[in-house]
């Protein structure tokens, strides 16, 4: 019993500690790629330009933390929410601005598909809108 109380006790602790941290975090800008498991030649070519164009943009704010590149499959349990939270219905790249550990912006930067046969087109989409998130850093509201 004495060992059931204690592991409850860390776990509080641990969970307490984390909430901190999360709750001091500097405000960023997170880029997704959010795919499924099945993935054609045109969702890896979106991966593939998003990367990129975030590297050869921002690769000093990627350093920097100030923007954080997640590639993550919205069929595994932990993100089955971004389904519901970005109301997806296909693979997509989507752009959040968090301040003080919370999401205060989003967009689903949908005119991805449309730039596919574009590569500079796509990287200038990519540039432009991931700006506009990281000038809203500097704000010291909403955007």
């Amino acid at each position: 019993m004495k060992k059931f109380f204690a592991g409850i006790m860390v776990s509080v602790l641990l969970c307490s500690f984390g909430s901190i941290s999360f709750a001091q975090s500097s405000p960023k800008v997170i880029a997704y790629y959010l795919h499924t498991i099945a993935r054609c030649v045109s969702c890896h070519k979106i991966e593939q330009y998003t990367e990129s164009a975030l590297k050869e943009y921002f690769a000093k704010e990627i350093e920097s933390g100030d923007l954080v590149y997640q590639v993550l499959n919205i069929e595994d349990k932990e993100n089955e929410h971004f389904v519901q939270d970005y109301k997806l219905y296909t693979k997509s790249v989507v752009l959040s601005l968090v301040k003080n550990g919370k999401e205060v912006k989003f967009k689903n930067l949908e005119k991805v598909w449309h730039l596919l046969r574009n590569e500079n087109g796509f990287h200038e989409y990519i540039k432009e809108e991931t700006q506009s998130f990281l000038d809203s850093l500097e704000g010291g509201g909403q955007s």
